[in-house]
């Protein structure tokens, strides 16, 4: 009996997140029809694929087996669907791209450039964290995305949009403390971090784990305006964009760490494989005139 290949992404997905419900929001699914998904594609299969351990879920050897299979048949769709509309040779389909929750990735002015040239083009936009965004862009839930990180994977294609410069921040109640702070009495101080999927705890990896240590995290967030909000109501130090912890400072209500900053490049991304498909072809073409420095890097 054939496999539906939605409910084989769903499988994908509750495989990569260990959870239904977490799998069920990034396909934007209810969590029942992604359990319906699973179940179907058991019950054809004829094997259990997943095991509930304490609060996640684990794959069994069967499913193990199929999940590797699973995201090979998914590539080898979403380069079909690229191969038929070459063969068409007409610009029209639906693009499915992800962007952080930060502002600064212009994907309005870049849709617009898109759709101008292209009015037969549709666009799904989706908020992921980088890590998601790189395990949906696997699976073929996303065919672009626009995120913070390092070219580090080699199936991908990175085009560097513009290097983002990062600051520690805090309360400027704390100013004094925060200014004078060597590398631990920073560490010490209340944080607000992200969560372990984002560019963001990559970042603060770089800057403190490097240095053995081990921040005093209080509150945690998803996206970085969440954190934001946090650190505005003095909740705890906060990594984030150079140009929004120098407008708080503007402002009075942030105080910046001296020694501690960063730096990551915001990119676009999508699979290697899928480099000829005329649709993200024409979504570089727009992103173009909206990044004049576009330029290709290398993983």
């Amino acid at each position: 009996m054939l496999i539906d290949l939605i409910q084989l992404r769903t499988f994908v997905a509750v495989a990569e997140e260990q959870h239904l419900t977490r799998a069920a929001e990034r396909l934007h699914v209810s969590q029942s029809a992604a359990s319906a998904h699973v179940r179907a594609v058991e019950e054809r299969l004829g094997s259990q694929l997943f095991v509930r351990a304490n609060r996640h879920l684990e794959l069994t050897r069967a499913g193990q087996l199929l999940l590797q299979k699973a995201k090979i048949l998914l590539n080898e769709e979403a380069l079909f669907a690229s191969f038929a509309r070459e063969l068409r040779g007409k610009m029209e389909g639906n693009l499915a791209v992800s962007t952080g929750s930060d502002p600064g990735t212009h994907i309005g002015e870049i849709v617009t450039a898109l759709r101008t040239k292209h009015p037969l083009v549709t666009i799904d936009l989706f908020a992921r964290p980088s890590s998601g965004a790189r395990k949906a862009l696997k699976s073929g839930e996303l065919d672009v995305g626009i995120f913070l990180g390092r070219p580090v994977d080699p199936g991908f294609t990175f085009y560097e949009l513009s290097i983002v410069h990062f600051r520690v921040a805090g309360p400027v109640a704390w100013r004094e403390k925060i200014e004078a702070a060597d590398w631990t009495e920073l560490a010490g101080l209340p944080w607000i971090t992200p969560s372990a999927s984002s560019a963001y705890s990559a970042m603060l990896a770089q800057l403190f784990g490097e240095k053995d240590l081990a921040l005093n995290s209080v509150v945690r967030f998803e996206y970085a305006a969440q954190g934001r909000d946090a650190l505005q109501a003095g909740a705890g130090m906060m990594l984030m964009r150079e140009e929004h912890a120098t407008q708080g400072e503007r402002e009075g209500h942030l105080a910046i760490s001296p020694i501690a900053q960063t730096q990551f490049a915001l990119s676009i991304v999508h699979q290697s494989s899928r480099k000829n498909d005329p649709l993200i072809q024409a979504f570089l073409e727009a992103a173009r005139l909206v990044w004049p420095k576009m330029k290709l890097t290398k993983a």
